[in-house]
């Protein structure tokens, strides 16, 4: 028999969520073949056989919790494709070993209880059958798995049948203590009806504890400024028709704010660092995070070696990324190791916010909606023009970066960005 273990999958990852499997009891698996979907905290992953045969058990079910290393399924390394499935074939063969039960005349029928349960106390009724998650949920809810009438066909209770057990125990209590429970019920009880409880995905739980996790362990502050887009906006602009010509991707917004961004770290490297214990590790690459917003909650795939990219290939890697990130393929190796982070409220309309730190990086840059707003353009003649403005926002870990530098930082990525000339000159 073949133990089935869930892969070393990355250091940081050491376990994940079953989505479903892939495959079913008793049925045939080639080598290479994918027989689950596990969720990890960052991406889903497939965990694929190493051995062909026939799927014997299934040790979890959807939804369970399973380590690096564990065993999660087993298979019979004997079974052929054209083999009956094992476990069913196991599971009908114990249902009709079973002994039937004996008639029992009329007048004998107030004994049979007591002779049941004198049976049970001797525990020498047959076992039911059960898949392992059933008898572990059993457990945890405090149920007897011989009272269980619910059934697949094959006659084994399975985790669904214990839930609907458990619920109808409950719903037997609650019907039998409503008239009291009406007397006492607070006055919200009303609205629980109108309440959905959603279990929080293994993603949405590790983004929640590694956002809490950086402001608990940086000492974060945002610092703003604002950005005259006009200059930007005339050379995509003239530019967009040719360019998407050329290079078969449209010129878009954040190739300039990358490249503005890495000009900006090249002047300001503590910026492009993280810290280590007692030491400061500056990095002399730029591997530039940007954040995309995915079904399952917001993702940082990585631009990596930005600094080498020309416009088009940061374009173009940016629009690889973000369909990865939309269709859920994208893999570990795409979202390790940036160096700093760019996210745009803008694209959902925010015009002004304070982003949060992707630790272990300590600075984040965010972009928000292009708004026309007056401005004064000539500050002797008090011209005042109408100019298509941004709010920049840039947190940072004010453990190792200055107040100063921040804002040095944000006023270089600003006037790269309205001198653009300036900016390819930088890149």
């Amino acid at each position: 028999m073949i133990e089935i273990k869930v892969p070393e999958l990355a250091e940081s990852i050491t376990e994940g969520t079953i989505v479903e499997w892939l495959k079913k009891e008793g049925e045939f698996v080639h080598k290479g073949e994918s027989i689950a979907e596990l969720e990890t905290d960052k991406v889903n992953v497939e965990i694929n056989s190493e051995f062909s045969g026939v799927i014997k058990e299934f040790l979890f079910q959807p939804g369970d919790n399973v380590e690096v290393g564990q065993v999660i399924a087993k298979l019979d390394e004997s079974g052929t494709e054209s083999s009956q499935p094992s476990a069913a074939v196991e599971a009908i063969q114990v249902a009709t070993e079973a002994p039937a039960p004996q008639p029992v005349k009329e007048e004998k029928q107030e004994a049979v209880p007591a002779q049941v349960e004198t049976v049970q106390e001797k525990g020498k009724q047959t076992p039911p059958i059960a898949s392992p998650a059933a008898r572990k949920r059993a457990r945890e809810l405090g149920i007897d798995l011989n009272e269980v009438p619910y059934k697949d066909p094959l006659g084994r209770v399975r985790v669904e049948g214990v839930e609907a057990y458990k619920e109808s125990l409950s719903n037997s209590q609650k019907q039998a203590s409503e008239g009291k429970q009406q007397m006492t019920a607070p006055a919200t009880s009303s609205n629980d009806a109108n309440i959905e409880r959603i279990k929080m995905s293994r993603r949405r739980q590790t983004i929640a504890k590694r956002l809490v996790e950086a402001q608990h362990n940086a000492a974060m502050l945002t610092t703003f400024n604002e950005v005259d887009m006009t200059a930007v906006m005339d050379v995509r602009n003239r530019r967009k028709d040719a360019f998407f010509k050329k290079h078969g991707v449209k010129l878009g917004f954040m190739s300039f704010f990358t490249k503005a961004v890495i000009g900006a770290l090249k002047a300001h490297p503590f910026l492009n660092a993280e810290i280590q214990g007692n030491e400061i590790l500056v990095k002399k690459f730029y591997d530039i995070g940007i954040a995309v917003s995915a079904e399952e909650g917001l993702v940082v795939p990585v631009v990596r070696n930005a600094d080498r990219l020309s416009f088009a290939e940061i374009e173009g890697e940016i629009g690889r990324l973000a369909e990865k990130a939309r269709n859920n393929t994208l893999g570990l190796s795409d979202l390790q190791g940036g160096t700093f982070t760019i996210t745009n409220g803008g694209t959902f309309g925010s015009l002004y916010s304070t982003p949060i730190i992707n630790a272990p990086q300590v600075g984040i840059l965010g972009m928000h909606k292009i708004q026309k707003r007056p401005i004064v353009v000539d500050e002797k003649n008090d011209t005042v023009e109408v100019r298509p403005m941004m709010y920049i926002a840039l947190s940072y870990d004010h453990r190792i970066i200055d107040g100063k530098d921040a804002v040095q930082f944000l006023v270089k990525v600003k006037e790269l960005l309205e001198d653009p000339e300036d900016l390819l000159l930088e890149g």
